[in-house]
């Protein structure tokens, strides 16, 4: 039997207040049947949960799509609820009953959709220089039972809101970080459960925020504006059938409230004395309060959530209570991790408290906050006395692991305090362990890194006075990230961002969104994530649409490169952060060894080759004949340039050779010996990289493709600095920004660039998904509509397991080296997919799945013998293969 399940409207689950106006459909089947494959569906979808009403029928589709499947022809309307229900039909004949209904609701979909007005506190009574977090509130009357209530709501700067006293939403750091000047995200709530019949009241607070709090290393203010307000409608829905708009307005009121400072990187100063009890509710008292103003600001960048917001996602107690060497007292909490501190605490009125974090201790074991630069990272709270008190932070969030406790006197508990993680809400959706505990613990580090820096936009730090959306660390890590968790929508708001943010020659910011100078821009492999980021969504994806929106930014940053220097084909002008980082680098040099000009021309290269392939994905015939000459041209002068007449490349470096083989810009003799100067080059440095954040993205890859995997696993398997795992011997919990952050002697790298959490070199979680465990894409199958399976067992680990969860349900890998002579392989492929699987080593004629011989099982298309091992072609199913 086979049901239908797992829908999803726009990659989310019964969505409320989008406003696609041709959303997608997607859907996961669940069969026993081994090759279940999609002959047909059929999409129903009707404005009432009985499906007696049908606004659309898309009748029975001969289609295998299950996956973006767009809803033609369906006019939508603002603040409407769509229910669907989907059926399909098998290759073998079954049809399967209907779905569970799911549905989807639109929101506001344009400007003038908008009845309220942005209101801001009074400038007389709240100085534009102000630190202090205002409070606004308005009461209303419901005047009949209530149906259905729903509020849209968004802010200049940060806001959290609340209705009769209880928290509207669950969401942190609303409306999140976009490039605000073009593009401000709005948030949909269903409050129905919330109102009360007669007096009801609506509380909001106001952070600074990315918007107009300190930004940058420099602390610059007011990066987008001066003044927070807010704007904010409430749609209610009466059962007699008439409706209701609350809006904001100049009605409203504002007061100060207890946060008296609160900023991203610094932290935020509490005093609960001055806490207005009871604030948000129609009984309180708000004669006192100032009337707001309102603002005459645009509405027309305002659009609907479109990536996941950040949610408290998990809680963790703290490990030890520390008294460092110098008497400070100090708690661990075991994780680098990103959010905030939840502590309780009893005391006297105007007794202050302060809460310090810190990612590590020094050397002597003492806190150590040098590596912060400006950031401070510090909580203030002043207690109002008498009862226990509870706090978290509400509009700033910290990096660390260790926090200083000052004020708290001598009877702390760690029952007191809990950290609470912090990141975008991303569905969790791959697993790798393997026998060694080393690995497993990089591969928790990796995921950490992914949480820490996935705060609404992919920043390059979370604790340090910096946290922005640097490209290059995006791009390098972005195939990693969808491995660990589905980052479709979060990479597509980002890179809507990156288009808006584009400057008008097609040149990239050094960061999305873009604060920092006019100047800081366009650097190679850092605006090549403009190329990068949405082929991989549509690789890991199947999103066709992320290539068609991202299409003109994606030309405009490849015209971009073509238009500088007096030679088009080659990249060689400009500022680059080249191999940043790089171990060969020049002594007092952040920049590695490998030209600049080599690096600039093989991304260059690269991008045009992909910018190709996404023109033949959309039809673009033209285009994708113009893109594929070019790219021969770069490849050409590349050659011509980089490659000398007895094919030797002219810079000798592992990140050269690893990039000219990775973007295959050689051939024959060149590429040969590219080949073997890698080899020569680890060998000459005992296998240890030098490569920086450039090349070490591909370096394990690279050796793979070229069949030298053994050397893949000797670089993995080090424990001496450099390696991935010196930091794990360290005690890291997180990815570290320099691979000797801390020294053998418990020294530290530098102080002003040494961030223990950033996430870029943890890219070797790609090659431990795709070539360790085996699981990839078919780049003419995307989104694992056709999956290679192609394990590369290697000296050190007897056994790995990894799942991914793709569009089409979970894929699972798993190899065993029960002994010397016996290989197990399991592989479980979901229905309406198929696989190409390589067994490594493995002959045809000893080859078994589940003890029998291949010739009397199912599932099984096609079976070769190769040079390397069994080629096999399967259909969905589990497989347990011996041999």
């Amino acid at each position: 039997m086979s049901i239908v399940n797992k829908l999803r409207c726009e990659y989310r689950e019964n969505p409320i207040g989008i406003d696609c106006t041709q959303p997608r459909i997607s859907w996961q089947i669940q069969s026993d049947t081994r090759s279940w494959l999609q002959a047909a569906y059929q999409i129903q979808i009707s404005q009432d949960i009985e499906f007696k009403n049908l606004l659309w029928n898309s009748e029975k589709v001969l289609s295998n799509q299950s996956v973006h499947v767009e809803v033609h022809h369906l006019v939508v309307e603002k603040c409407k609820r769509y229910y669907y229900r989907v059926r399909v039909w098998s290759e073998q004949g079954e049809q399967t009953d209907w779905s569970e209904i799911a549905f989807w609701e639109m929101g506001l979909l344009q400007a003038s959709d908008w009845q309220a007005d942005w209101i801001s506190t009074p400038t007389e009574q709240f100085p534009l220089e102000t630190e202090t977090c205002p409070l606004l509130r308005h009461t209303f009357q419901v005047k009949g039972h209530v149906q259905r209530a729903r509020i849209y709501a968004t802010s200049l700067g940060l806001y959290e809101m609340k209705l009769n006293g209880l928290s509207v939403g669950e969401q942190a750091f609303t409306p999140g970080w976009t490039s605000y000047k073009h593009r401000l995200q709005y948030q949909t709530y269903d409050v129905t459960d919330l109102l009360t019949s007669g007096g009801n009241a609506i509380g909001v607070m106001l952070g600074n925020g990315w918007y107009k709090g300190k930004l940058t290393g420099r602390g610059k203010k007011n990066m987008y504006g001066d003044r927070t307000a807010f704007l904010m409608q409430l749609h209610i829905q009466y059962e007699d059938g008439t409706e209701e708009i609350i809006t904001s307005n100049s009605n409203w009121r504002a007061a100060e409230s207890p946060v008296l400072m609160s900023e991203i990187y610094h932290g935020e100063t509490y005093d609960a004395r001055l806490e207005k009890i009871n604030w948000s509710t129609a009984t309180y008292e708000d004669a006192d309060w100032f009337p707001v103003e309102t603002l005459q600001h645009t509405k027309d960048m305002v659009v609907a959530q479109e990536n996941e917001p950040v949610h408290k996602i998990e809680e963790i107690s703290p490990i030890a209570l520390i008294t460092t060497p110098s008497g400070e007292t100090v708690i661990d909490m075991g994780q680098n991790m990103v959010g905030w501190v939840r502590f309780t605490i009893q005391g006297r009125s105007g007794q202050e408290v302060t809460l310090e974090h810190a990612e590590v201790l020094d050397q002597e074991g003492n806190f150590y906050t040098d590596n912060l630069r400006n950031a401070k990272q510090t909580i203030r709270y002043i207690l109002k006395g008498g009862a226990p008190e509870v706090y978290e932070p509400h509009f700033t969030f910290q990096g660390f692991r260790f926090v200083l406790l000052t004020g708290f006197g001598e009877s702390i508990r760690l029952a007191d305090f809990t950290g609470i993680v912090l990141h975008s809400d991303m569905e969790r959706t791959g697993y790798f362990q393997c026998s060694d505990p080393l690995i497993n613990q990089l591969q928790h580090n990796i995921l950490w890194g992914q949480k820490g820096n996935f705060l609404d936009v992919p920043t390059d730090c979370p604790q340090r006075d910096e946290r922005l959306g640097w490209t290059g660390d995006a791009q390098m890590f972005i195939r990693t990230s969808t491995f660990l968790m589905n980052v479709a929508t979060f990479f597509s708001k980002w890179l809507h961002d990156l288009a808006a943010d584009q400057l008008e020659d097609g040149g990239v910011p050094f960061v999305i969104p873009h604060v920092l100078s006019e100047k800081s821009h366009s650097s190679a492999a850092w605006g090549d994530a403009a190329v990068i980021c949405p082929w991989v969504i549509y690789q890991c994806y199947g999103d066709k649409r992320i290539l068609e929106q991202q299409y003109e930014s994606m030309k405009a940053w490849v015209s971009y490169i073509r238009k500088q220097g007096n030679d088009e084909f080659l990249w060689n002008t400009g500022f680059h952060f080249g191999d940043w980082l790089g171990l060969d680098a020049k002594p007092d040099s952040y920049i590695g060894a490998t030209d600049r000009d080599f690096i600039a021309t093989a991304f260059y290269a690269y991008s045009v080759s992909l910018l190709a392939k996404t023109a033949k994905v959309l039809s673009k015939e033209a285009d994708w004949e113009l893109y594929t000459r070019l790219y021969a041209q770069i490849r050409h002068a590349f050659q011509q340039e980089f490659v000398t007449p007895s094919g030797k490349l002219s810079v000798p470096t592992q990140t050269a050779n690893v990039l000219a083989l990775m973007f295959d810009l050689l051939d024959g003799t060149a590429k040969e010996r590219a080949a073997k100067k890698l080899l020569e080059l680890l060998e000459e440095s005992k296998f240890h990289l030098t490569t920086g954040f450039v090349g070490t993205p591909y370096l394990n890859l690279v050796l793979s493709q070229i069949g030298h995997t053994e050397a893949a696993y000797q670089l993995l398997f080090q424990q001496d600095y450099p390696s991935w795992l010196y930091q794990v011997t360290k005690g890291a919990t997180t990815i570290w920004e320099h691979w000797d952050g801390i020294k053998e002697d418990g020294s530290f790298w530098s102080k002003d660039m040494n961030s223990f959490n950033h996430y870029a070199y943890g890219a070797i979680g790609e090659w431990l998904y795709r070539c360790v465990a085996g699981i990839d894409v078919d780049e003419e199958a995307p989104g694992y509509k056709h999956i290679q399976i192609k394990p590369q067992p290697g000296a050190g680990l007897t056994w790995v397991e990894a799942k991914l969860e793709s569009m089409y349900g979970w894929i699972y890998a798993e190899w065993r080296q029960s002994s010397e002579h016996l290989m197990e392989i399991r592989i479980s492929i979901p229905p309406n997919t198929t696989a190409s699987v390589l067994l490594p080593n493995a002959k045809e004629t000893h080859l078994r799945e589940n003890g029998a011989a291949l010739d009397q099982t199912t599932g099984i298309s096609e079976m070769r013998q190769t040079e390397t091992g069994v080629s096999l072609i399967l259909g969905s199913g589990t497989y347990n293969f011996t041999y």
